[in-house]
């Protein structure tokens, strides 16, 4: 595979009522709200920038907005308050000159299974008003390029589900939009397709923008230069991916502790008892260890070790979490919770500052 393949054709520029926006925001939210039929808050306030040339990476546990904030850039759902926008232009339902910059592969897509590959691809970019000049060459070359070329005379019933993610991915791309949106691509996938999906996304990532929604923290390591995470409907953190694991530094440890819930439970009482240490258990069951700055980490370790010796708990192992992308993320996710109520009054704070108070407090 080269670049080649995947070079964005040069093409009229983005137009927007801002062009600093257009020039340095890919995807913009502003308290953006869905909550469907007065029963379910899927998206909670939600700000969000998306850098222009990025490859962002929307992060959250199953349930956590992302499919449904997708959804709404695209204007397949209305927001029951807040505005969106991609390149500068407001999302909303009908907006086709906004849909048209957009890319989208959902997770594990549907398609016309009495189709052919090319049949179907033609199809998409007869409805993207493609003359055939344009159409027939971008479509056999996108073909080979997702290595479905011996595929071509097969109907797509009869596609693995790692076939059908490449089609769905060339479907993406025959419209040669500048932002691609990818639900969980990777879901389902065996290695060898998963790997193929991971390298495309950094090829194409050179050329456009790529927002990738997806629970598994591998594929956001590997391939994202920016990150958002979410919970329960709220972006929790938004930056760099250098921002994100810079939150977790030496004085951050974590314990991995066999015993029963109770017994781990008054570990981290006592604790939480020495001055200047905090503990915490984590959604995934292991004890967070935050040594305050100025204090000893090597010293408060040993007496937090200790202790150990006091319950009967067993100590599996010890990890100083620095710049792991799972220790920050299970980080934030506990601290979200940890703020119970309070989270009304940071959120009330207002504005996308809510967003990074919540991430370094």
């Amino acid at each position: 595979m080269t670049s080649r393949v995947f070079a964005r054709r040069p093409s009229s520029p983005v137009v927007a009522p801002n062009s600093s926006i257009t020039l340095s925001l890919a995807i913009r939210t502003e308290h953006l709200t869905k909550i469907y039929a007065q029963r379910l808050v899927a998206v909670n306030d939600l700000n969000l920038e998306v850098p222009s040339g990025s490859i962002f990476g929307l992060l959250g546990p199953n349930g956590a907005g992302k499919t449904s904030t997708l959804r709404l850039l695209l204007g397949l759902h209305r927001p029951s308050a807040g505005r969106a926008e991609v390149f500068g232009r407001p999302c909303g339902v009908n907006r086709v000159s906004v849909r048209r910059l957009i890319g989208y592969l959902p997770t594990n897509p549907k398609l016309p299974g009495h189709m052919r590959p090319l049949e179907y691809l033609d199809l998409l970019g007869k409805l993207y008003g493609l003359p055939s000049q344009i159409r027939k060459p971008r479509l056999a070359s996108l073909v080979r390029a997702v290595g479905l070329l011996g595929a071509t005379g097969q109907p797509i019933r009869t596609f693995s589900t790692g076939m059908t993610t490449r089609l769905g991915i060339a479907a993406s791309l025959i419209g040669d939009p500048p932002l691609l949106i990818w639900d969980e691509p990777t879901a389902g996938l065996d290695p060898s397709a998963r790997r193929f999906t991971l390298d495309l996304i950094r090829e194409l990532g050179r050329t456009r923008t790529i927002v990738v929604s997806t629970h598994i923290l591998s594929d956001i390591d590997q391939v994202c230069s920016d990150v958002g995470v979410m919970h329960e409907g709220r972006m929790i953190f938004s930056g760099s991916m250098r921002e994100m694991k810079r939150r977790l530094t030496q004085n951050v440890f974590r314990l991995d502790l066999d015993g029963a819930a109770d017994d781990r439970d008054a570990f981290v009482t006592k604790v939480n008892a020495l001055v200047g240490v905090s503990a915490s258990v984590s959604p995934s069951g292991f004890v967070m260890v935050q040594v305050a700055d100025g204090l000893s980490h090597s010293a408060m370790l040993s007496e937090i070790l200790s202790l150990v010796d006091t319950t009967n708990i067993c100590l599996q192992n010890v990890h100083s979490g620095q710049n792991e992308t799972e220790d920050v993320y299970l980080q934030l996710l506990h601290e979200d919770e940890a703020h119970g109520f309070q989270r009304f009054t940071l959120d009330a704070g207002g504005g996308d500052d809510a967003v990074h108070r919540d991430s370094l407090a």
